[in-house]
């Protein structure tokens, strides 16, 4: 009995330092360079379109808000880089949305508890700009 519980000690540790090798497994062949095609900027669009501070600007409450237009920090570089030369309808829309995100945040807005200025009408372009450029980029995907 007493050998036994040295082999069993041995065993686990054996298993243990297997598991510390440098090998962790095999490495993971993610979608590199796919977060920037226009299926996936309509994707970010998607989700965007669905929370409440796009679909109900006026009503939202802007410090709740406060997630949605981080979220949306990225978006006009994404859609500046999508767009390209062939659409500068999309680079004039990357920039209203910038202006939109710019007022919302220089006005504090993720600490107002009321809807009003410069709040309201922040987060009002902000939607209105989302659904001009998720309109352009929805068209461009289906005439692809």
């Amino acid at each position: 009995m007493r050998t036994c519980k040295p082999l069993i000690a041995l065993g686990a540790l054996a298993l243990v330092l297997a598991g510390c090798s440098n090998e962790a497994g095999p490495t993971p062949k993610g979608s590199v360079g796919q977060a920037d095609t226009p299926y996936a900027l309509s994707v970010k669009l998607d989700a965007l379109a669905a929370d409440p501070c796009f679909r109900d600007p006026a009503g939202s409450t802007p410090r709740g808000c406060g997630k949605y237009v981080t979220e949306l920090g990225s978006t006009p570089g994404l859609v500046r880089e999508q767009a390209g030369t062939r659409h500068p309808d999309l680079v004039a829309l990357a920039g209203d949305l910038e202006r939109g995100i710019g007022t919302y945040r220089d006005g504090r807005c993720d600490t107002v508890a009321d809807p009003g200025d410069p709040c309201t009408p922040a987060l009002t372009k902000i939607a209105d700009t989302l659904r001009s450029i998720k309109q352009l980029v929805d068209t461009d995907l289906v005439t692809r």
